[in-house]
């Protein structure tokens, strides 16, 4: 009889201790939210002005909470909690990659960014065991990137910059045509991928759209004028210098 009483006493023990486990993950995981929408809103600015410098993004919360979620899990159980923050670590590479490219003006390798910033390893081949990110969550941030794009491309058009989609359009392609090689097996990337053809599209169609009205010829023609008038500028101010 005794030896049932310790069983169900450490039964229950260890049920008491995974609940508060969990419950602090949680708590945490909020908080990781929180900072990772702050972290998006700074950057979806760039949407309201796409011809001005992107907004500094300061990650130094988000690693601070990352590394104190990462001290809650026991080793060898990362992906028994995973699905707790799996969405919002996707969406706070997303946050990087974003940052990256705006900041870069292309698409790079963002695995040695995204590790540098947050101080966190990427699983490139699903053998680390301690706390990491997933390479999904890489690829996912990159789906996220052409969804993001897009929306950039159309926004740039409204405020008459006529280069960037273009630009856009070889970076989203090339990025779609990396997806192509890929044998996916998760069927949520696969949907996600699947979902990007209207992305490419959408900006394609944008494309068309300007190179059918002339508008980028005529955006470059207004730069190089404008570039010219400023350096004839400067050769009559060194003259009365």
């Amino acid at each position: 009889m005794n030896n049932h009483l310790n069983f169900f006493n450490d039964l229950q023990a260890s049920l008491e201790e995974e609940s508060n486990r969990k419950d602090e993950i949680r708590t945490t995981v909020k908080e990781l939210d929180r900072a990772c929408r702050k972290a998006n809103a700074t950057l979806n600015q760039v949407h309201a002005n796409p011809t001005q410098p992107a907004p500094m993004i300061d990650f130094s919360e988000i690693k601070e909470i990352l590394s104190r979620l990462s001290s809650l899990i026991p080793k060898d159980e990362f992906y028994k909690y995973n699905d707790l923050w799996s969405r919002t670590v996707q969406q706070i590479v997303f946050v990087i990659a974003f940052s990256t490219y705006l900041d870069k003006k292309e698409v790079v390798n963002i695995i040695p960014i995204v590790e540098e910033t947050l101080d966190i390893k990427v699983d490139m081949h699903h053998d680390l065991k301690g706390f990491h990110i997933p390479i999904e969550d890489i690829l996912h941030a990159y789906i996220s990137l052409i969804n993001e794009m897009s929306r950039l491309c159309i926004n740039s058009v409204t405020v008459g910059d006529y280069e960037r989609p273009l630009i856009i359009s070889k970076h989203v392609k090339d990025l779609s045509a990396g997806f192509q090689l890929l044998n996916l097996k998760n069927d949520i990337l696969r949907k996600r991928f699947d979902s990007i053809k209207y992305d490419v599209k959408k900006i394609e169609e944008v494309v068309y759209d300007i190179t059918l009205r002339g508008l980028h010829t005529n955006a470059k023609k207004r730069s190089v004028n404008a570039e010219a008038e400023e350096d004839a500028g400067d050769g009559k101010r060194s003259k009365k210098e």
